[in-house]
């Protein structure tokens, strides 16, 4: 039976993890759309997608109880604006031809959490991971100093997404009442700006075509399907073994980057990106001994 939910829980990390590395294609798809309207539909629609999921599963008795906690809900519009802040950074990163440095941001996220973790939640650095961290931040200290640059794309996705874990966390809601309360948080906000103060050339869905109308609709169903398949995961396998999947995203991104869309390495995203890699390389072993010694 563990065996059988092990399986499971593979088959459904593999999922989430394989469309979200793939959701730069689908954003592509829509580039001529501002990012910033992009982010409305997104909102607006996952919105609309979470109340039919969560009347479907019958868990509105868990949206009231989170409704009336006030620190809870409070919370949940912090959170909001982060994972608002790295939807619409992700968004304008694929359609600006940066997907190389959201695929480095989601490569730092891992030690970015470590570090949040130590700072925020009193979690202790193990040898390795320390060392991990020191090269990670040692790439882009060395961006910065050799090329005057700083990768502030792939910085501000490790963070706001390590930030909204960090919030998240301390929470403690499940991650679809979570999701409908942010969506209803950013809803009016989006709703505004869609209606009353976009006008462009796609802003008007009565004068889009039906298959434009679509894909903007299906922002709802990339943000939300991935997530259920990671929320399913979660619960069949342990956070340590879910953790390696997270390394799937980034690798695709990569991949659609350099092979389909045609970016180029530049020799100060190279240096960073090795510098990160070999401070994965250390995180990833460091996990496995780890792991092996508890046993």
């Amino acid at each position: 039976m563990e065996s059988q939910q092990t399986r499971q829980g593979v088959l459904f990390a593999l999922a989430a993890y394989f469309i979200w590395g793939i959701a730069p294609a689908y954003f592509k798809l829509i580039d001529y759309v501002p990012a910033n309207e992009i982010l409305t539909h997104r909102i607006i629609w996952s919105f609309f997608f979470m109340i039919l999921l969560i009347s479907v599963s019958r868990q509105w008795n868990t949206v009231r109880a989170a409704c009336r906690n006030k620190t809870k809900l409070l919370l949940l519009a912090v959170s909001a604006i982060l994972i608002g802040s790295n939807w619409l950074t992700f968004i304008w990163a694929v359609n600006n031809h940066h997907m190389l440095e959201a695929s480095m941001g989601y490569f730092i996220n891992p030690l970015v959490n470590v570090l949040l973790g130590m700072l925020f939640l009193s979690e202790r650095f193990r040898r390795m991971q320390w060392v991990a961290v020191a090269l990670a931040f040692s790439g882009v200290a060395i961006q910065l100093w050799q090329f005057g640059s700083i990768p502030y794309i792939s910085l501000i996705l490790a963070f706001t997404f390590g930030l909204y874990a960090l919030v998240r966390k301390k929470i403690g809601v499940d991650s679809q009442t979570g999701m409908l309360i942010e969506t209803l948080w950013l809803l009016p906000i989006a709703a505004f700006y869609l209606f009353f103060i976009a006008d462009t050339p796609t802003s008007h869905l009565g004068q889009n075509t039906m298959s434009l109308n679509l894909l903007l609709v299906a922002a709802g169903v990339v943000t939300t399907v991935p997530l259920l398949f990671f929320t399913a995961a979660a619960t069949k396998l342990r956070l340590s073994t879910l953790g390696f999947f997270q390394y799937i995203g980034p690798t695709m991104m990569f991949v659609l980057a350099t092979v389909f869309y045609g970016e180029t390495i530049g020799k100060e995203k190279l240096i960073t990106f090795g510098f990160i890699w070999a401070a994965l390389i250390i995180f990833v072993f460091d996990a496995l001994y780890y792991q092996r010694k508890l046993r």
